[in-house]
């Protein structure tokens, strides 16, 4: 059976760091294929600095475009917000009944997940992939349906690409290819006037 690591995220914008991370997991073999599932509003953050869905798309295309094994799914923007992890992963398995669905999840959102809505349903019946973030130790390791991987990391966040941003540094190293020229075509994370 074919397993699918479910990587999540705003991705407001999509950056090395996220394709590393699913890169990382299906050339190791950790999971057959990733799956980049855009989050159109994530319960636990603010939508404020958050552009539209299908701007943040366009990107994860782009991203993509050349990566094998690495794939999108936009079914979150579909379904009721905000979007819930578990939710999206009973949609799925039930959408595709021969595949194996696994969350991924990096050591910071690990420190959290009792806080995930169900997240005892998510470790039981999908299982959850945990990469190391800088400065975020992972605790309890030893959890039944928790898998560490000691994938490379780097110390990157989308925060920090808008801030760059909008104070005018190019960005053109720290996202996928064609990711920086879409970003400056459409004037995306501009400060606000």
């Amino acid at each position: 059976m074919e397993t699918i690591g479910i990587l999540g995220g705003s991705f407001n914008p999509v950056h090395i760091g996220h394709m590393m991370i699913a890169s990382y997991l299906t050339q190791w073999k950790i999971v057959d294929k990733v799956w980049l599932t855009l989050s159109p509003l994530n319960p636990l953050k603010s939508p404020d600095e958050l552009i539209p869905d299908l701007r943040r798309l366009d990107m994860l295309k782009l991203a993509c475009a050349n990566v094998p094994d690495v794939q999108i799914c936009d079914i979150e923007l579909s379904m009721p917000r905000p979007s819930y992890s578990i939710n999206t992963l009973r949609f799925l398995a039930r959408r595709y009944p021969s595949k194996r669905f696994k969350l991924v999840i990096g050591s910071d959102n690990w420190n959290v997940f009792d806080k995930w809505r169900d997240h005892e349903a998510i470790l039981d019946d999908f299982g959850v992939i945990v990469y190391p973030r800088p400065g975020k130790e992972v605790q309890n390791r030893f959890v039944d349906g928790m898998d560490l991987v000691m994938s490379p990391s780097i110390d990157l966040s989308s925060t920090f690409i808008r801030a760059a941003i909008a104070k005018g540094k190019d960005m053109t190293s720290f996202l996928p290819p064609g990711v920086y020229d879409y970003i400056k075509k459409n004037n995306l994370y501009l400060p606000r006037s």
